[in-house]
C-alpha cells in the first residue's frame, strides 16, 4: 500500500474572483489525489467569501485575513497556517494561476524520483496563448534567466509563486515567506534563501497558464500608471534580495536601476522625476531595510 502524501495548495486571492473561479476549477480537476485547496483571502469586496461558500467545494479550506496583506502577507499566513495544519507539502500559486490537470502529479512524480532531496520545484508557467510567461521565468543563477525547458529537471536558484512545490519539512527548516515585503520579490527572496542550501529545479513536465492581467517585466519605465505607486515595494525589496549576494549583487542592483532610471527618462509617459524618485527612494529604503525572517512555532 502507498503510504499516504497529503498536499495544501495555498491559494492567495483578492478582488479577482472571475479568475479564482477558474483557478479553484482548475484545482478540483487535478489527476493527483489527497489534494487539499487551502485558500487565502486578503479580505476581498468582491463577494469572494459567499461565491466560494457556494461552490462547496470538497476538501476546501477558506481562511480570510481580515484585511489585505499584500500577496507577500497572504503567502506568509498560508505557508504558516497550511504548515501547522500537518500537510506534507505545499503547492504556491496566485489566484490566477490555472494548473493544467496533472500538474500536481508530474510535481509528486518529480519529489518520488529524488526521494525528498531537494528544495523547492517549480512550473513551467505559460501566457493564456500558450507562449512562455516571461513575467515567471526561473533563474539559474541569481542574475540569469532559465534559457529553455528540455530535460526532466533544471537546475533553478529562483523561482515564482506562480506553482510552487516544497515539503513542509523544507518550511520548517527555512522559514516562511517575508509578510513585510507587501508585493513584489518576496518569492524570489525565499526561493533563493532555499535554493543557497538545497538543489532546487523546474519541472517543465508540470505546466500552469498564468492568466495575469498585466502580463511583462516588472519596470517602472513600461508599466501602466495605476500601478507606479506600488513599485516602491519593488526596488525596496530588491535590495534584501540582492545584498545577500556580495559585492556583485550590489553591483547588480545599482546597474538594474541605472538602467530603469535611464528607460523612464526616455518613454513617452509623464512624471518623470517622480518615477525616478520611487526607482530610489525604494532604494535608499532598502538599505535601511532589515526585516527578521519568520520561522514556524
Amino acid at each position: 500500500m502507498t503510504e499516504r502524501f497529503s498536499v495544501a495548495a495555498v491559494v492567495v486571492t483578492y478582488n479577482r474572483l472571475p479568475l479564482l473561479r477558474q483557478c479553484l476549477a482548475a484545482l478540483a480537476a487535478q489527476t493527483a489525489q489527497d489534494l487539499t485547496i487551502f485558500l487565502v483571502d486578503n479580505a476581498s469586496t468582491d463577494g469572494t467569501a459567499e461565491a466560494v461558500a457556494e461552490m462547496a467545494l470538497p476538501n476546501l479550506v477558506y481562511r480570510n485575513t481580515g484585511k489585505n496583506l499584500g500577496g507577500a502577507g497572504g503567502f506568509a499566513y498560508g505557508v504558516r497556517e497550511a504548515a501547522l495544519a500537518g500537510y506534507d507539502a505545499l503547492w504556491l500559486m496566485d489566484d490566477d494561476t490555472l494548473p493544467t490537470p496533472t500538474a500536481l502529479e508530474a510535481f509528486l512524480q518529480a519529489d518520488r524520483n529524488l526521494q525528498g532531496q531537494y528544495g523547492w520545484l517549480s512550473s513551467r508557467a505559460l501566457a493564456p496563448d500558450g507562449t512562455d510567461q516571461p513575467m515567471n521565468l526561473q533563474r539559474v543563477t541569481p542574475y540569469k534567466d532559465l534559457p529553455g525547458f528540455d530535460g526532466e529537471r533544471i537546475p533553478a536558484v529562483m523561482a515564482s509563486f506562480v506553482s510552487l512545490f516544497l515539503r513542509t519539512e523544507t518550511v520548517r527548516r527555512y522559514g516562511l515567506p517575508i509578510a513585510e515585503f507587501f508585493i513584489w520579490s518576496d518569492d524570489w527572496e525565499y526561493t533563493r534563501r532555499i535554493s543557497r542550501a538545497q538543489p532546487c529545479y523546474v519541472v517543465p513536465a508540470s505546466r500552469v497558464v498564468h492568466a495575469m492581467q498585466n502580463p511583462g517585466i516588472v519596470n517602472i519605465a513600461a508599466d501602466v500608471p495605476a500601478r507606479w505607486e506600488r513599485y516602491r515595494y519593488f526596488y525596496r525589496n530588491d535590495v534584501v534580495l540582492y545584498r545577500r549576494e556580495g559585492l556583485r549583487g550590489w553591483l547588480w542592483l545599482l546597474a538594474k536601476d541605472a538602467w530603469h532610471t535611464v528607460q523612464v527618462l526616455c518613454s513617452p509617459q509623464g512624471r518623470k522625476a517622480w518615477r525616478i524618485g520611487i526607482i530610489w527612494k525604494g532604494f535608499f529604503a532598502g538599505v535601511r531595510f532589515r526585516p527578521a525572517t519568520p520561522y514556524l512555532p
